[in-house]
Parts: C-alpha cells; sequence; structure tokens
C-alpha cells in the first residue's frame, strides 16, 4: 500500500486492472469463457501500459 502512496498517478490504473481481474473471475466462475478471456486480456493489457 506504501508504494501506491508514493506513486499516485497509478492508482486509477490499479483500480482499473483490479476490477478488471474481478470481472474476469466472475465470469469464468460463471462459465462464460469468452467474456472471462476478454477481461484477463484487458487487466494484462493495462497492466502492460501502466507499468
Amino acid at each position: 500500500m506504501n508504494l501506491l502512496l508514493e506513486h499516485k498517478e497509478k492508482i486509477f490504473p490499479v483500480a482499473l486492472i483490479l476490477m478488471s481481474v474481478a470481472a474476469a473471475v466472475a465470469y469464468f466462475c460463471c462459465g462464460d469463457v469468452k467474456k472471462g478471456i476478454y477481461w484477463t486480456a484487458a487487466a494484462v493489457l493495462t497492466a502492460s501500459i501502466t507499468f
């Protein structure tokens, strides 16, 4: 958490990544693999651009 406080400009992208991962988990649990893959890819793309 201290790392996020030092880099305040990355708070929104990290929140977006966490929400994308949460959406992917929810879709995978419900059996919708296509949407799960979509949200996993969204999280990976956001992480690759942010970090």
